[in-house]
């Protein structure tokens, strides 16, 4: 009998390459044969799919089976396969159109009662399944929901083997089977970020946060504990602007591959991830010694990355940030492979002035000698803290600040989004034709060069001659015209002047050294 097709996606990453499945049935002693570089958990289908046939009522022949998975060099990993290996032996059997198997991309791993389990990064490849060109995808029916999220793809959900060798002209009888449900947290509700007018007192930070949020700009608050740096972190992805429909779409891919499932439709609001400070190098970047899933850095693309208690951290850990505030992406490299994940986010850094936290604190006796606070704040590197363009001393709130605060209201979030808006579309008019579209984005050779977006003249001299003495790195210049352009946008002016670009040297200097 002829070789029958079918093709199945290998993630790397969030990348996928379609992997051609080949069956080939033999006159030989029974055996099933899978080639083509699978790890163990694929090599485990050969008992998967044949108990999973028999139970679900369309039984292989008992001949030699031969399953090729192409390109043999491509690593594959995970159970996701099985269902395109079912189908192609079906196939290869003559008891489905091998016309049809050939033009449908599968995905689903198998239970032994022949039902189809849900698998995880169902999103990404069937995007990369749609990228490649195919426009059919047959998938778990816990799944379909997630897969029908790309665009001009049909979604073919079925619950069990059985199903989809019928959807294929198999000549069975059809079973009423209950599909697999989903195991995911989709029912747990969307955590709803606080509103900015919460913030008491503290106006000066909550402007800091209006000009990362306008401009992308990383942030440091340094202040003792009760200050407010964390509901000021955590008021941030309130009032960033929502995702456009390829960012939601990427967000949602990265989300699927660490596990998580996606039912209700596409978020279109920035992700917010705080990992503990006692995650590790791996949790932070990515990683894994099988199958490689994201960390929190890249979980947090297009959104905000949280790190409370920083100098908790090892300092391992935070400065494995560093290369991805500059490049925008995290590469996983193994001995087989290298997987690559976008890692495009706002990273805020929270931290006390010292371990007990009551340094330079009225009301509080610091009992920490000035060398451990040096240690202290010392974990977070010089060069993590020159990539941070907003640096700001938090301090507590005074009972006359807190009664001055109930006189007025503050700003509330959806007003705070608005001027964020506004100052970003105000960036994205200036950078057009550009890659970049916001402040944060931009190269400081082309800013100060083929941009021609340098102030210069008095705007420019006292940041001038910090530069001269030494007090800034010429990455910190650069990052402070930035912030000068963000806070010219927030105040609608056309060109940052020497107010600006001084209100940005104090954002940038905000914590002495």
């Amino acid at each position: 009998m002829p070789v029958a097709r079918t093709r199945s996606v290998a993630l790397l990453g969030l990348a996928g390459s379609i992997v051609e499945v080949e069956a080939d049935l033999s006159s030989q002693l029974p055996a099933f044969v899978i080639i083509g570089l699978p790890d163990a958990a694929l090599a485990e289908a050969r008992e998967r799919v044949r108990s999973a046939a028999v139970n679900a009522g369309c039984p292989l022949p008992q001949r030699r089976l031969t399953v090729n998975l192409s390109p043999a060099a491509l690593p594959k990993h995970g159970s996701g396969f099985d269902l395109a290996i079912a189908i192609a032996c079906l196939a290869a059997a003559g008891e489905i159109a091998r016309e049809s198997v050939d033009r449908v991309v599968h995905l689903g791993e198998l239970g032994l009662d022949g039902r189809l389990r849900p698998i995880d990064g169902i999103l990404p490849a069937v995007l990369a399944a749609s990228r490649a060109g195919h426009d059919t995808v047959m998938v778990p029916a816990g799944n379909a929901a997630e897969a029908s999220l790309v665009p001009g793809v049909t979604v073919i959900g079925v619950a069990s083997l059985l199903e989809a060798a019928i959807w294929h002209g198999g000549a069975y009888e059809v079973r009423e089977i209950d599909a697999v449900p989903s195991t995911d947290r989709a029912d747990e509700p969307e955590q709803v970020p606080g509103d900015l007018a919460d913030v008491a007192g503290n106006e000066e930070a909550v402007e800091a946060l209006l000009v990362a949020a306008a401009g992308g700009h990383h942030m440091f608050l340094l202040g003792p504990p009760g200050a407010g740096k964390t509901m000021l972190a955590s008021r941030l992805p309130g009032i960033l602007p929502d995702l456009d429909s390829d960012a939601a779409l990427e967000v949602a891919s990265l989300r699927s591959l660490a596990g998580g499932r996606l039912v209700n439709g596409l978020s279109l609001r920035p992700p917010f991830e705080a990992p503990h400070h006692t995650a590790t190098a791996a949790a932070m970047v990515g990683g894994g010694s099988r199958l490689i899933r994201p960390g929190a850095a890249a979980r947090a693309t297009h959104g905000v990355l949280f790190l409370d208690e920083a100098p908790e951290f090892p300092a391992s850990v935070l400065d494995v940030l560093r290369q991805p505030l500059e490049s925008g992406s995290v590469s996983i490299h193994r001995a087989t492979a290298v997987a690559s994940f976008p890692a495009r986010f706002q990273l805020v850094l929270a931290a006390n002035p010292c371990p007990c936290g009551g340094y330079d604190s009225p009301g509080n006796e610091c009992t920490c000698p000035p060398s451990m606070r040096r240690r202290y704040l010392g974990r977070i590197s010089g060069p993590l803290l020159d990539r941070i363009d907003v640096q700001l001393k938090v301090p507590r709130v005074t009972a006359a600040g807190l009664r001055l605060m109930g006189e007025r209201t503050g700003i509330t979030s959806d007003e705070a989004r608005a001027r964020v808006i506004e100052a970003r579309a105000a960036a994205s008019d200036r950078l057009l034709g550009t890659p970049w579209r916001t402040n944060a984005e931009m190269p400081g050779p082309w800013l100060r060069g083929a941009g021609g977006l340098h102030p210069g003249g008095k705007a420019t001299a006292a940041l001038d001659r910090a530069l001269e003495r030494g007090g800034v790195t010429m990455r910190g210049y650069d990052r402070v015209l930035k912030v000068a352009w963000t806070i010219a946008d927030l105040d609608g002016a056309m060109r940052p002047g020497a107010d600006q670009v001084g209100r940005a040297f104090y954002l940038r200097k905000g914590i002495p050294a």
